[in-house]
């Protein structure tokens, strides 16, 4: 009988405000026994706050001292705790009333993994180079699908689905998440996000990058990469991480880098293991980058050359130039459904500007008012409705007014009352008298 194999994850966690969105409202946290995603909703008054507690009450499950029986009801119960901690500070606050935030958690207790899982970030499983979606999306989109009354063909472009339907907040709905168990075996990728990737990168780019990729930095880094260029309009986080064997020396290694927490939890130290002491800080202070040498490590002053600093920097200004107007010229191979004098449109660009430079411009009117759609629908009209080129964006446009635009009923032309025929006429009429 081969001996069981100790394991432990290697992993990489990035987070990106995206192309649209003026704030991170996601938070990522990873380390060698707890992965997590959170991605907070609530607009800028409270889905940053929202994710950030979510991450600061989940952070301290990342020891080892789970037992194996233990984990998932650890897990369970932090994330009943994150829930208190939202409802807490809505009540202290009320500018936050109505916060809430996705979860997806994975929590390693020797060989096993225990899943907490609430809205529509999602975990993903690389084994054998297979990629499997190992969350169930709680949206109203994927009630559709599970009811059979949507393909999940369609539901990747149906308006309604960024409608979340069960997530960590402050509000009485359905806070239950899913809970489960899963191995933990060597070889195995996971992939945890949040739906900046998800809703605009396919599962076979995501495959692609995950079987090519040598580490978990490279794959989060080209993840991201993707998800701007495909056009993403939300917060972009990203989690990679590997089930390695504990004896390996690469496994060895990097069980002692440091967690990675990023988004918006990543602007305070967090409790827990990992997290910076008190008053220590996590990053080099001012003060730090103009300590000056020991005399015993004192060197000779090098010798300025002001050319340099000016090649540098014209270098860098076209630099920037090229990647700006490399950027711009991507944007508008872009298109998206908004709205031009109250009516439905078609925009070539993205949502957004630099400046006083806009990077969007209606080329074409559908003819229909909003005035005329409910309001719901009217709302999706913000530019999150993308497409790659003019004609799918038409196609989606006159795909959302169909839907909200109910088919009239046909009132029936009540019957005309039929003519008596002649035998009739003669039968009905009064018979004169004879005789």
């Amino acid at each position: 009988m081969s001996a069981t194999v100790t394991v432990t994850l290697r992993f990489a966690a990035r987070s990106d405000v995206g192309l649209v969105r003026s704030n991170n409202q996601d938070s990522a946290y990873a380390g060698p026994h707890l992965l997590v995603v959170a991605d907070g909703m609530g607009g800028h008054a409270g889905g940053d706050v929202a994710s950030r507690l979510a991450i600061a009450a989940l952070a301290p499950l990342d020891t080892p001292d789970h037992g194996p029986d233990e984990a998932l009801e650890d897990l369970e119960r932090t994330v009943e705790q994150a829930r208190r901690d939202l409802v807490q500070a809505s009540e202290a606050d009320p500018d936050l009333a109505g916060m809430g935030t996705t979860v997806t958690a994975l929590l390693r207790s020797g060989n096993r993994l225990a899943m907490a899982h609430l809205g529509d970030s999602r975990a993903y499983l690389l084994r054998d180079g297979v990629l499997t979606q190992v969350t169930v999306d709680h949206t109203f989109v994927q009630h559709l699908v599970d009811t059979g009354r949507i393909s999940p063909d369609e539901a990747e472009h149906h308006p309604q689905r960024n409608v979340v339907m069960r997530v960590l907040g402050d509000f009485d709905v359905d806070l239950t998440p899913d809970m489960s168990i899963r191995e933990a075996r060597v070889g195995d990728r996971w992939l945890l996000c949040s739906d900046g990737l998800s809703g605009f990168v396919p599962p076979e780019q995501l495959t692609e990058v995950l079987v090519e990729s040598d580490t978990p930095d490279a794959a989060a880094d080209l993840l991201v990469t993707l998800a701007m260029t495909a056009g993403s309009t939300d917060n972009i986080t990203v989690v990679v991480a590997d089930v390695v064997d504990e004896d390996d020396d690469a496994a060895a290694a990097a069980a002692e880098e440091p967690v990675q927490v990023v988004g918006a939890a990543a602007g305070g130290a967090l409790p827990g293991p990992g997290a910076p002491a008190d008053g220590e800080a996590a990053a080099a202070t001012d003060d730090d980058l103009h300590d000056e040498p020991a005399d015993d490590d004192a060197r000779p002053p090098r010798r300025r050359r002001p050319w340099v600093g000016a090649l540098a920097g014209l270098a860098l200004v076209l630099v920037l130039v090229l990647g700006g107007w490399w950027l711009y010229g991507w944007t508008q191979q872009q298109y998206y459904v908004g709205v031009v004098d109250r009516q439905v449109a078609i925009y070539q660009g993205i949502p957004a500007s630099v400046g006083p430079l806009s990077l969007s411009t209606p080329v074409e009117l559908t003819g229909t008012s909003v005035d005329d759609l409910p309001a719901y629908w009217a709302d999706q009209l913000d530019g999150t409705i993308r497409a790659g080129s003019r004609q799918e964006a038409v196609e989606r446009a006159d795909r959302l007014i169909a839907e909200a635009t109910p088919e009239p009923t046909a009132t029936p032309a009540p019957s005309p009352t039929p003519s008596p025929t002649p035998s009739a006429a003669a039968a009905a009429a009064p018979q004169e008298a004879t005789g």
